[in-house]
């Protein structure tokens, strides 16, 4: 905020390392849901990422290099601090949509999220009553989530399942496969095999923090373009997520919604098939 200008002192803008002394006067701006502070990064249109809607919910196709929402969690007291700095899925939906805080729903409807380079389908709630229900489909392992990623190298079986719990030992700053970690279940199955790479599909049955990027580790095929995790150098992380099946949350029938890798997945993926 300092840096673009949002805080000042006694009348005047300061650089960060700035001493503050008794008596300083310190003012700050918080943006208005419809002012940009990225007017640059306007190509990217929420309403574009949008590909299913109804009254209880809708589902965006998130692309890759865009994170869910900031670091800090003082957005979650106050929406408008997700416009300052990069723009985030949650930046995006308020500007698009800045009625949304009027209805009352924590985290702006989020009921999930995906790594900040992961690309594909997530759900966003739009009433306290479908929030509610959703986020209990995750939290009850009644959501079938489908991924598809590329690995480096080709595995000796054409599908398998990992068990391997994960967690963030002492000493550690990653989280990784932990024999005291949380347990953590991955179901594969090979799509399609390249010269010295793999695509997959994969069922996680667990929904752990980066389980898919560990246990793709842990299994000796790190995603392609997962710096993280050992990947070998891609134009991005080939890792989408493409289907979710689950209960709606009104009518408690099924749903399933299906999300396609965009072209940048698809023409990663055919540079290291070859």
């Amino acid at each position: 905020m300092i840096k673009q200008g949002l805080v000042k002192v006694n009348g005047g803008t300061k650089k960060p390392s700035y001493m503050l002394s008794d008596g300083a006067v310190i003012e700050t701006a918080v943006l208005d849901a419809g002012e940009d502070l990225n007017a640059e990064k306007k190509e990217l249109s929420f309403e574009d990422m949008v590909f299913y809607e109804d009254e209880a919910l809708m589902a965006v196709s998130k692309p890759a290099g865009l994170s869910v929402h900031p670091n800090s969690p003082m957005w979650e007291e106050k929406p408008e601090a997700c416009l300052l700095g990069e723009p985030t899925l949650v930046s995006l939906l308020l500007r698009a949509r800045p009625d949304t805080p009027s209805l009352g729903l924590s985290r702006l409807g989020l009921v999930h999220r995906l790594d900040r380079d992961t690309s594909g389908l997530m759900l966003i709630s739009k009433t306290k009553e479908a929030q509610e229900e959703l986020i209990y489909g995750f939290k009850e392992r009644l959501m079938r989530k489908t991924y598809i990623c590329a690995v480096g190298g080709i595995p000796d079986e054409e599908s398998g399942t990992i068990d391997a719990p994960i967690g963030r030992a002492a000493g550690f700053k990653k989280i990784k496969v932990w024999e005291f970690g949380r347990d953590a279940v991955t179901e594969w199955e090979i799509m399609e095999k390249g010269e010295d790479s793999a695509l997959l599909r994969i069922h996680p049955r667990t929904g752990r923090t980066n389980q898919i990027r560990i246990h793709m580790e842990f299994m000796g095929h790190p995603v392609l373009g997962d710096r993280l995790y050992h990947g070998r150098p891609a134009d991005r992380m080939l890792l989408h997520s493409a289907e979710l099946v689950f209960p709606h949350p009104e009518t408690g029938r099924k749903k399933t919604l299906k999300c396609s890798p965009g072209k940048d997945f698809v023409s990663a993926w055919e540079k290291f098939k070859k």
